[in-house]
């Protein structure tokens, strides 16, 4: 890097935090997730609105060597992300998978797949050759699928803790699902990683092994002896430092290790996160999440850049704009089918059934991991990708304002406190 590349990155960090910064505190005033704010940053610095005024000033601003460094930046953002992402899950709730939690968990992933790879095949002929690559048709409609499937585990979970639901049936029950639902998708998104590197079924079945040897070796050769040497210290009463410095070591080595298996390093911190002893870590050193999101805080807005760079929402002609329209009539109505409909004939009412839909239907930070997996794949093209990003913001935006309507003072509207506090008749242990 010379110096003045150096200089260029420094300015354009600046410029990523403060803008990132400030559309997330405008977007704060009326409900919506910073991460909506951060999104719009980082679309309106690229070709959308920057590029179009005089002087190419997303050029100059962004200029081609310095977006490999902020590329990096943006991977170690990322990768900081999904180590929350996976930390903050609660592993008790997946295994809470009985009768309603499982249906409906399996149904917001399946019916939404579905539908999308039945778009997915739709569009194929129209995306087949990408950069002068012909994209496999199998890659294509799974990955598509499993683009219209992901559910925003965090997003959810601030959603939530902000109206205090959190520890309300009806939250534990919807992060019950969102948490089955992620760890499905990432398992296929996991599966289309490997088909799409191109090998034959025998190479992409043993990078699949080697992928579960890895996580067999994190949670049974690893995750016991560290828990307790953890517990041991919690005992003693003993503060120490020593496990936010494992976390980064182990987070980084994961992140290569699944990097040299053929997958992309976010999925080693995600399954690094979720493996590890999250109660044995925090009696030890509770900071250790909360440095996690702060580092990735100011890191995660430049993979918004890198991603808002790619997209060019006024190159879309009408016919691209129909099928925006057509990806967020086919994504909403997945998932808003498959979990509410799911949850009604688990003994939901109407108005509860409708809020779980309209919860599980947010997508956010995760749905854009997700489109950037399939651009650096070669799966996407940018008119594509696009789409898919439009389809991410708008799910997230509608899914505050429908959520706070259909359940007003912490119950849905209509529904009187008794109601509000008897469980389903249908399933009591699981009730929704």
């Amino acid at each position: 890097m010379d110096g003045h590349t150096e200089v260029v990155v420094i300015l354009d960090l600046g410029v990523i935090i403060a803008v990132g910064s400030l559309l997330a505190r405008v977007v704060a005033r009326y409900g919506q997730p910073a991460v909506i704010g951060e999104i719009l940053a980082g679309i309106l610095l690229g070709p959308t609105l920057l590029g179009r005024l005089p002087g190419h000033l997303t050029t100059h601003l962004f200029p081609l060597e310095a977006r490999p460094f902020l590329t990096v930046l943006a991977d170690v953002g990322l990768m900081l992300f999904m180590f929350t992402v996976g930390f903050e899950l609660d592993r008790g709730q997946v295994r809470r998978f009985r009768s309603a939690t499982a249906i409906v968990s399996l149904s917001s992933v399946a019916l939404p797949f579905l539908l999308g790879g039945g778009l997915a095949l739709l569009l194929y002929p129209a995306n087949r050759v990408e950069h002068g690559q012909v994209v496999g048709r199998l890659p294509f409609v799974l990955f598509l699928g499993v683009a219209m499937s992901i559910t925003a585990f965090p997003v959810l979970a601030r959603i939530l803790t902000g109206l205090k639901l959190h520890q309300s049936p009806l939250g534990t029950f919807v992060m019950s699902c969102a948490a089955g639902a992620d760890v499905t998708a990432w398992a296929i998104l996991a599966v289309v990683v490997a088909l799409a590197a191109g090998d034959d079924q025998v190479h992409t079945f043993l990078r699949l092994a080697e992928m579960m040897l890895f996580i067999a070796v994190l949670a049974f050769g690893i995750r016991p002896p560290l828990k307790a040497a953890l517990n041991r210290l919690a005992a003693k009463g003993r503060d120490s430092r020593l496990p936010l410095l494992f976390i980064i070591v182990g987070l980084l080595l994961s992140a290569c290790v699944t990097a040299w298996l053929g997958f992309k390093p976010i999925f080693g911190a995600f399954i690094f996160g979720a493996l590890m002893p999250r109660e044995s870590i925090l009696k030890v050193d509770p900071e250790v999440p909360l440095v996690a999101e702060q580092a990735s805080r100011f890191l995660v807005p430049v993979f918004f850049v890198t991603i808002g760079l790619s997209v060019n929402l006024s190159g879309l002609s009408t016919s691209g704009y129909l099928l925006t329209l057509l990806v967020i009539v086919v994504a909403s109505a997945g998932k808003f089918v498959g979990a509410g409909g799911s949850a009604m004939l688990c003994g939901s009412d109407r108005r509860r059934a409708a809020a779980i839909g309209v919860l599980m239907n947010s997508r956010g930070l995760t749905e854009l991991v997700v489109i950037q997996v399939g651009v650096s794949l070669g799966i996407l093209s940018e008119q594509l990708s696009s789409i898919l990003i439009i389809m991410a913001i708008v799910t997230t935006v509608a899914a505050t304002p429908l959520f706070k309507w259909l359940y007003k003072g912490g119950r849905p509207n209509g529904e009187t406190e008794r109601q509000a506090k008897v469980p389903s008749r249908v399933n009591e242990t699981n009730s929704v």
